[in-house]
């Protein structure tokens, strides 16, 4: 059965958009008709649409599987604003506010009921669930379940009990990252492979993607934000906790709002750096892995990435977190060979099997390949995901700028026959001292001085050096052994560059990435600059009184229309993209009174 019109009545008058995104539509008509389906949808590609509007929809509440208290709260909020009738249930609630929603729900005046996966499988929740017969079960962040994954929940795993204890109810699992494997994996594990799957697009030609050498880290990232993010909101990764807690230290000495966010530190302290970076606007959190997801911030303008990921799906899904609103972001990258080798270092003394260590191993040299192309970063992050684009995308560093190769064949040569002739026990340094014909001690020791490669790479510096083992260890030619303290051993593959059968391209690292480089701002040009602070003057008190973040109230995609398109009375105000009917009716007055003081000069 055709469900587009009720779909799209409801899409208009409750959240304000005029039109669907294929595929938006056939996967709600899906749920409608009772049927299962496994969506994989970019961050900001309007994933829960697709659930929310079948709940609203379908007899009954909608069950939504969220695994994060932030991402549950922030979406409730938003719902409300709406008029929706959303709740959440988790260990935030007092005993009496968890009763109250319950009953809530039994007396049907819920629509969508939030839960944790953990709470959902308890026996108390079970029996509700069979008094009352969901409208659909919908588990977000679906690649939970993946043990292969870098966001693995044990809990997720019960989930597949769903399908048991109630076939009749339609499902749908929802996620934004997902290689092949891990979608194949998602759909055993929940019992999905006879659901329809939905793969859509992973581009996000918003974000541009820059990736650089380490040379300064805190001096480049300081210049990447004074140049081009002083106003703006933003995340800055780093992969340990005392390095995380250093740099939003540095940072704000040097006048940045920037706060910490790690496991390490108390949970109170967590909620509020988190709360500050949703309601406040210029707040930079610096932070591990264990922040960020569920984080529904629409206005994130960069996400920035002192160490290397282990993974280009943790990339992808981390840098995914800037520009949800589809205006400009920046996704920026600095890292180095001392990446590659604590990660691998992390990984040798993880509890895991050889077998998942082989796999990881593999991922994390997918993710120094993506680093070291030379050619359109774009397309080589999507054909990780199996996703071919046809040309060149013009929004990485690699299209506006592009990169210098040289013929290192003769260089890696020298390179690879340093790691053999020294037994494949040294690191890096040690190798460059002979190449370069260093007598230090240790050369002399070890009777290096002695062999047929001392020497001979001269023409090259250090910094020259640690490009070309860099490259050969990207592409595989070189493995770092972290039983032997970093050493460099060769493979296989390294057989035909030694004898002459590969020629070796290698990119021409930049002297120095210290050049200035301002990217276009959010904003266009052509916007009031007056009426688009006054419009965000007036969102902020509006939130502040209700104590939520801005950006539920409407996107800056929305405050933009309204600049554009300047509206005189509530029917244009209520055209605007974003304002529903719910909306319009609580805001237009404010809103319009804006517009209505700020008009350009005759």
């Amino acid at each position: 059965m055709d469900h587009t019109a009720e779909a799209l009545d409801t899409l208009q008058h409750v959240f304000g958009y005029p039109a669907f995104r294929p595929p938006q539509q056939e996967i709600i008509n899906t749920l409608l008709n009772a049927e299962d389906a496994l969506v994989i949808m970019p961050t900001g590609g309007g994933k829960s649409l697709c659930y929310q509007i079948p709940a609203l929809l379908r007899e009954g509440c909608a069950i939504v599987v969220s695994p994060l208290i932030a991402l549950m709260q922030d979406q409730v909020e938003a719902l409300q604003q709406l008029g929706v009738r959303a709740a959440f249930l988790n260990s935030s609630l007092t005993p009496e506010d968890a009763r109250a929603i319950e009953q809530d729900w039994l007396d049907g005046r819920l629509d969508l009921l939030y839960v944790a996966p953990e709470r959902l499988l308890q026996a108390r929740m079970l029996r509700l669930l069979n008094q009352l017969t969901p409208a659909l079960f919908a588990i977000d962040e679906a690649h939970c379940v993946s043990q292969w994954g870098h966001d693995f929940r044990e809990d997720y795993l019960g989930l597949s009990e769903l399908h048991q204890r109630f076939p009749e109810v339609p499902r749908i699992a929802l996620t934004a990252t997902a290689d092949a494997r891990t979608r194949q994996e998602i759909a055993e594990r929940l019992k999905l492979t006879e659901a329809r799957h939905f793969l859509v697009s992973f581009d996000r030609p918003n974000i541009c993607y820059r990736i650089a050498l380490k040379d300064n880290p805190r001096g480049q990232l300081l210049r990447f934000l004074r140049d081009e993010h002083r106003e703006d909101a933003g995340i800055v990764y780093c992969l340990s906790r005392k390095r995380v807690d250093e740099t939003a230290r540095w940072l704000a000495e040097q006048g940045f709002n920037a706060l910490p966010y790690h496991a390490g530190l108390p949970a109170e302290t967590r909620a509020e750096h988190q709360r500050r970076f949703l309601r406040e606007d210029a707040v930079v959190i610096v932070a591990t892995i264990a922040f960020g997801m569920g984080i529904d911030k629409p206005d994130v303008r960069f996400v920035a990435h002192l160490d290397l990921p282990k993974t280009v799906e943790a990339y992808y899904q981390e840098t995914g977190r800037a520009g949800r609103d589809g205006l400009t972001a920046n996704a920026w990258l600095v890292y180095g060979l001392q990446d590659v080798i604590t990660l691998r270092q992390m990984l040798d003394q993880s509890q895991g099997s050889e077998v998942f260590k082989r796999e990881e191993q593999h991922r994390l040299n997918a993710m120094l390949g993506l680093c070291e192309v030379t050619t359109c970063r774009r397309q080589a992050l999507l054909a990780y995901f199996d996703e071919h684009l046809e040309n060149p995308c013009g929004n990485c560093d690699s299209c506006q700028n592009a990169v210098a190769t040289w013929d290192g064949t003769e260089a890696a040569q020298m390179a690879l026959s340093a790691v053999y002739r020294t037994g494949q026990r040294f690191g890096v340094n040690h190798l460059i001292d002979v190449l370069r014909g260093a007598e230090n001690d240790k050369i002399i020791q070890n009777d290096h001085h002695r062999l047929p490669t001392f020497g001979v790479g001269k023409a090259l510096d250090s910094r020259q050096w640690k490009s070309v083992f860099r490259q050969l260890v990207a592409r595989g030619y070189l493995s770092v052994d972290m039983t032997r303290f970093g050493a460099l051993c060769l493979q296989e593959s390294a057989r035909g560059v030694l004898r002459g059968e590969v020629e070796v391209q290698l990119r021409q690292d930049p002297k120095s990435s210290s050049a200035k480089r301002t990217t276009k701002s959010a904003i266009p040009e052509h916007i009031d600059v007056g009426l688009w602070e006054a419009l965000r003057e007036c969102r902020r008190q509006l939130a502040e009184n209700q104590g939520i973040p801005p950006y539920i109230i409407f996107h800056d995609r929305t405050l933009q229309l309204i600049c554009e398109q300047r509206p005189g009375n509530i029917a244009e105000f209520a055209a605007i993209s974003g304002v529903g009917d719910r909306k319009r009716d609580k805001y237009a007055e404010a809103f319009l009174a804006v517009v209505r003081d700020n008009q350009p000069l005759a």
